[in-house]
């Protein structure tokens, strides 16, 4: 193409000199320090065929480099990025957003009516502020669609920056290694409709395989059913947050009829919304199920579980949940003891029984209630065996059979000296040569 002043001036006067592209942010990358180059008049725009201000960059590390497309007039018209063509609003294709949207595309496709419309709708850009859309985009920001609200992108998504898969890789020939900036990676079905697209298809907006599939995915999205107990009329709200209040959502649901009573649970970060009438909570449950946006968060919606199909206490105020099913690999319960035990069956190791204990005569305390014992009171250990003159049944086969623990000698109780009820109170048993006065004497009144 002629560059000269002399030729084709009137064009030459229109063509792009821009200082920053129009670019998503999934494109521009996560660096905030990022390098780009600029090269004045580099490309003809592949959809006006003009020359534009072409920039260069590389979104971060392990990413390709990347450039722009087209040029602003182009971009700003349909309002997308210059380099993937993706709608800087909702990042999906044009197709999608039309269709959601319910716009004509009004661009023409030949080459004298293309120049023609794109010279006026750079001039209606030149007049405007710069920021909000034109044309037939005029009233996008204004307009709501169910299929938007669900397939919008609402973060970046960098996956798309990756480098291409190297050929020679493919080919078995790659002999970089780690070094190779490009992917290692199996390509794709090469009759897969997506590894066959189209930059001018997806900026007018049609045969768009990508804009296929997520239309596909669309009417494959689950809906949330009402039940069939007509009583409820209740809706579960998640995903509240710490900001979002009680009159927040009475001013969302109050169009869908009247509502009764609006129960926030401040911890969970939910709340129940109940309202008069059913047909208000199908309603209110059919536009806001995965469409609903409140302060910026995305509320979920579930329908209130019927009080009827709750579980009723039994009356003896034992749990009526289900047992729980065994754990795999775990022992199972220990089998009751053999019937030849007889007796012997509570007692199946031959334990000795608990201490036996001598009956009190009427009238008198415990023991430890009746003062200091007597002198010449000898003390003995407490017997832990059976009642003199009482055998134990023989051992089970296979077992030794057990003796009583050696008994100690009394000791006896020496005039001034306290009682010795425990092992730590014997003086002797420190190494000491004898017993040795604690106090004063002990009173016999």
């Amino acid at each position: 193409m002629a560059t000269s002043k002399g030729a084709n001036t009137y064009n030459r006067q229109n063509w792009e000199d821009s200082e920053f592209p129009t670019l998503c942010q999934t494109c521009l990358g996560d660096n905030p320090y990022i390098r780009m180059t600029k090269e004045k008049y580099g490309r003809e725009c592949k959809i006006c065929v003009r020359p534009f201000t072409v920039f260069r960059w590389c979104p971060g590390a392990r990413m390709r480099f990347k450039k722009t497309e087209v040029c602003q007039t182009c971009s700003k018209i349909k309002n997308v990025c210059q380099t993937c063509l993706l709608d800087l609003e909702y990042g999906l294709p044009i197709q999608v957003r039309d269709a959601a949207l319910k716009i004509q595309d009004e661009m023409p496709k030949s080459d004298v009516n293309k120049e023609y419309y794109t010279q006026n709708m750079e001039t209606a850009i030149t007049n405007s502020d710069g920021v909000s859309p034109v044309g037939a985009l005029a009233g996008k920001a204004q307009a709501t669609s169910d299929m938007l609200l669900k397939l919008a992108r609402t973060t970046p998504y960098y996956k798309r920056n990756r480098p291409h898969i190297c050929s020679f890789w493919v080919k078995g020939e790659c002999k970089r290694g780690e070094e190779c900036p490009y992917r290692h990676e199996k390509p794709t079905d090469p009759d897969d409709p997506l590894a066959d697209q189209n930059i001018k298809d997806r900026y007018y907006g049609i045969n768009d395989p990508v804009a296929d599939k997520l239309m596909k995915r669309y009417t494959s999205m689950p809906t949330l059913e009402p039940p069939e107990d007509k009583t409820i009329t209740t809706l579960y709200v998640g995903n509240l947050g710490d900001k979002l209040t009680e009159k927040d959502l009475r001013d969302h649901f109050y169009q869908f009829g009247e509502i009764r009573s609006v129960t926030m649970v401040t911890k969970q970060q939910c709340a129940f919304v109940q309202f008069t009438q059913r047909q208000a909570a199908e309603g209110a449950c059919e536009k806001s199920f995965n469409r609903l946006i409140i302060g910026g968060r995305r509320l979920n919606i579930k329908w209130g579980r019927s009080q009827a199909a709750l579980p009723a206490p039994k009356q003896d105020g034992s749990d009526n949940e289900k047992p729980f099913e065994p754990v795999p690999g775990l022992p199972g319960a220990l089998p009751p003891p053999p019937e030849e035990m007889g007796d012997m069956g509570s007692n199946f190791f031959g334990l000795a029984g608990p201490p036996h204990m001598m009956p009190l005569h009427p009238g008198m305390g415990p023991p430890m209630m009746r003062g200091p014992p007597p002198m010449g009171f000898m003390h003995r250990p407490p017997h832990y065996g059976p009642p003199p003159g009482m055998r134990l049944p023989p051992p089970p086969p296979g077992m030794m059979p057990m003796r009583p623990p050696p008994m100690r000698p009394p000791v006896p109780l020496q005039r001034g000296l306290m009682p010795v009820h425990y092992p730590s109170q014997d003086p002797s048993r420190m190494g000491a040569p004898g017993l040795t006065l604690v106090g004063g004497p002990v009173s016999t009144s």
